[in-house]
């Protein structure tokens, strides 16, 4: 499939890692998000509903970002691509769950999980 969609640098805040202050205080998540899909039925439509709506699907993306906690970044990672491929529309999904302030005692500029999911 060569028709993506792309939503970068969605950022929301979550509580999820192992230690205890990461559940308690959060810290800020950012997301991109590539869905491999068809685009020539909104192409020739023009009509929004044809497509993957970009702004409701981050909006449901914050909710799993914002929601529930988990321990691993790769769990939250796998919840957000499920929610990509609820669409039927889509063909694959690519997930990355950036964590820029991981509690690591080194400098680092970011550490970052990727998933992909197709049908």
């Amino acid at each position: 499939m060569s028709d993506r969609i792309t939503l970068s640098g969605l950022k929301v805040r979550g509580h999820h890692g192992v230690f205890d202050f990461e559940r308690r205080d959060g810290q800020d998540f950012v997301v991109d998000v590539v869905l491999e899909l068809d685009l020539a039925p909104a192409a020739a439509t023009d009509d929004v509903t044809d497509t993957v709506h970009y702004g409701e699907l981050a909006g449901r993306l914050a909710e799993v970002i914002a929601g529930e906690p988990v321990n691993l970044i790769e769990t939250l990672a796998d919840r957000l691509v499920t929610v990509c491929l609820a669409d039927g529309r889509v063909a694959a999904a690519t997930v990355t769950v950036h964590k820029p302030q991981a509690p690591i005692p080194h400098e680092f500029a970011d550490v970052a999980v990727t998933v992909r999911r197709t049908r």
